[in-house]
């Protein structure tokens, strides 16, 4: 599963909607620079963070802090949450109804039995999206947030002997579709195919920890 993944504000290459949009880059370096560089995870009792999220606004893309896994009746769900199965939206694509864009640098996995983490991208400082699926859920404290969790698929072949399972990514041509399209099968197994031609794109570097890589303040830009 994704437990963890980064946001590195020295992105350069943009990847993660077909007509970039200034506002939305500019407000994920700001939230980047401001969290300096801090590893993404599951938001939680302990751990209060927002993430950013992009998500369709009257079919438009725009970006909005979000809680990752989901809530139920004021607390976080008691069953697995944080990823969600392309397998499971393909049996009942209902879960469907409303989807995101996770925007990232990279993710981390754990190859077992080592133990070595691996940092997944698609070239360094690379920003690129991943499929999440989301909901609106109440806080412990009463606020109404949305609530998003990242699909998960079978992992490619050169990449299945780090980790069995990868998140969908979404190519940038394919951002809106997954954004505003009907909630049916025909957009799950499309964001499947659309992910496919993105595989051989993606490696994997051995690291010591799951942690963002931070770098100077002079190296933002």
């Amino acid at each position: 599963m994704c437990a963890s993944y980064g946001l590195d504000p020295r992105f350069t290459d943009a990847e993660l909607l077909a007509e970039a949009d200034a506002e939305i880059l500019a407000g994920l370096r700001e939230w980047a620079q401001q969290n300096d560089g801090e590893t993404l995870r599951p938001t939680g009792k302990n751990l209060r963070n927002l993430n950013p999220l992009i998500v369709s606004g009257d079919g438009e893309a725009a970006l909005e802090a979000a809680w990752w896994g989901y809530l139920v009746d004021g607390q976080p769900a008691k069953f697995p949450s944080i990823n969600t199965r392309s397998e499971r939206l393909q049996q009942r694509p209902g879960g469907l109804r409303t989807r995101a864009i996770v925007p990232t640098t990279g993710w981390f996995e754990m190859r077992k039995p080592e133990r070595v983490w691996h940092e997944f991208t698609l070239g360094k400082g690379v920003l690129f999206g991943m499929a999440a699926v989301a909901q609106r859920g109440r806080t412990p404290d009463g606020e109404w947030v949305t609530c998003y969790s990242i699909v998960m698929r079978p992992a490619p072949e050169h990449l299945a002997e780090l980790h069995d399972r990868m998140p969908v990514l979404i190519p940038t041509a394919f951002a809106h579709d997954w954004l505003n399209a009907e909630a049916d099968r025909e957009i799950i197994d499309e964001a499947l195919l659309a992910a496919a031609s993105l595989d051989e794109r993606v490696t994997a570097t051995a690291r010591e920890t799951d942690a963002a890589a931070k770098g100077d303040a002079d190296q933002l830009f």
